[in-house]
């Protein structure tokens, strides 16, 4: 029998590939070749047919798909703990916006988003969806440190340090798309902020721009009740309407947030094929309120997860956000039996492909796509006893026991320590910003 030389093989107590839904393998292996996944198989059988550059044994561990955040401001990550225990309005307007006014710049956003990208691999993110200024500094970030991610090119109808117009908005976010669609593991969508940040006429454009670029929208929508109130004194109606009525909401939209929806504009969300980013942690930290997240899935809406930016979580842990995510729906709906654990993790792993339009490449764990693979060590004294591997990985298991990330078959985190950032270097990096920010706050 031929044995065929292979790039890396990874053997695991559990491999849990989330497509077919609610599988949990034990004993298998995962092979991989050129940062693609060409076979899953039992592990006692594998290496009948495959030998490998790297073998990696992780008899202890859950195999998973790495995580999808679906709603990120990376840079904002220097502002953790800047103007905490606020209402939206007033931490936007009185606490960030200044902030960014004064400090907001290409290498704030390249450093913010470095810190943030660390945290996310160190927790188990290996993509993340986000909407910030100056997209070509996180991109650099990306493509330095390996991960995946979507960057979202984004419109603001008032001038920052990044633009001055809507016209420079698009334009910058044009010269973005057309410098990294080639690139593996970064892409592109329109990021325009919200509603009440962006006028008919950029909206139309916007919507007219990514049928024609093929690309997706990342928007917030609905994520206060004064959002709808001032909707309504400006425009006469609710902001989905509204949105409706400039061809925004389509399968290519990802609403973020959705706390606010009546039962016509759920069926109207249905109908229009958008995708949901829920954000239960900042949602609650800035009680902007309750996403009927319940609801969404019973009128077959794909919802994903997202954690938001650090000024307004304060974290970018996606295990705790999808604890949160089924635990929450629970109690909005107040029923027991909805958002299971299986469906929590499809929201924070194949539901996100999904919205970004990736889901041939990743989100679950299948041969043909990209090895973008996490290992959970369970040999800790919070998952014993083990009755149901996938009910452990939302309820019980704690970010800090991501021990391996790979994207694309490269390892970003390997036994608990990063492999292509340097931790010390980044902590002093972010300690000289936050000396700065902190003598003028």
């Amino acid at each position: 029998m031929m044995v065929e030389m292979v790039d890396l093989i990874i053997t695991a107590r559990w491999v849990v590939p989330v497509i077919p839904r609610h599988t949990v393998l034990e004993h298998h292996a995962i092979v991989i070749q050129q940062g693609v996944i060409i076979a899953i198989q039992p592990a006692d059988t594998v290496f009948d047919h495959y030998q490998a550059n790297t073998i990696r044994h992780h008899d202890q561990h859950c195999v998973m798909p790495g995580l999808i955040n679906n709603h990120t401001h990376a840079a904002m990550s220097l502002f953790r703990g800047f103007a905490d225990d606020l209402p939206l309005m007033t931490w936007l307007n009185d606490h960030i916006w200044p902030a960014e006014q004064r400090w907001l710049s290409d290498g704030f956003v390249e450093a913010g988003s470095e810190l943030a990208i660390a945290e996310m691999i160190r927790s188990g993110t290996t993509c993340f969806n986000d909407m910030y200024f100056f997209p070509e500094a996180t991109a650099r970030a990306v493509d330095r440190t390996g991960i995946r991610a979507n960057l979202g090119m984004v419109i603001i109808d008032f001038p920052t340090g990044y633009a001055s117009d809507a016209l420079d908005y698009l334009h910058k976010g044009q010269l973005l798309h057309d410098h990294y669609r080639q690139h593996t593991r970064i892409t592109t969508s329109y990021a325009p902020h919200a509603p009440y940040t962006v006028s008919d006429d950029t909206l139309s454009a916007i919507a007219i721009n990514a049928e024609e670029m093929d690309v997706p929208i990342h928007m917030h929508i609905h994520e206060t009740a004064g959002e709808i109130q001032q909707s309504l004194e400006t425009f006469s109606v609710r902001p989905l309407e509204r949105l409706h009525r400039l061809n925004i909401l389509s399968p290519r939209l990802t609403a973020v947030h959705m706390t606010q929806v009546s039962d016509n504009e759920m069926r109207l969300c249905a109908d229009s094929g958008l995708h949901i980013a829920h954000c239960p942690e900042s949602n609650l930290k800035l009680a902007s309120g309750f996403a009927p997240v319940s609801q969404f899935i019973e009128h077959n809406i794909n919802v994903s997860i997202g954690t938001d930016g650090v000024a307004s979580n304060n974290d970018v842990d996606m295990f705790a956000e999808m604890r949160q995510s089924a635990l929450l729906a629970k109690a909005v709906s107040q029923d027991a039996s909805s958002v299971p654990a299986h469906i929590a993790l499809e929201m924070a792993t194949i539901n996100a492909a999904k919205a970004l339009n990736l889901d041939n490449d990743i989100g679950s764990i299948e041969v043909g796509k990209s090895a973008d693979l996490i290992a959970i060590d369970f040999d800790e004294l919070n998952c014993q006893p083990c009755y149901d591997v996938i009910s452990q990985l939302v309820y019980a298991v704690n970010s800090h026991q991501v021990s391996d990330v790979w994207v694309a078959g490269k390892p970003l985190l390997q036994s608990g320590q990063h492999t292509t950032l340097n931790r010390h270097h980044l902590i002093e990096q972010t300690q000289l910003w936050a000396d700065k920010i902190r003598l003028e706050k």
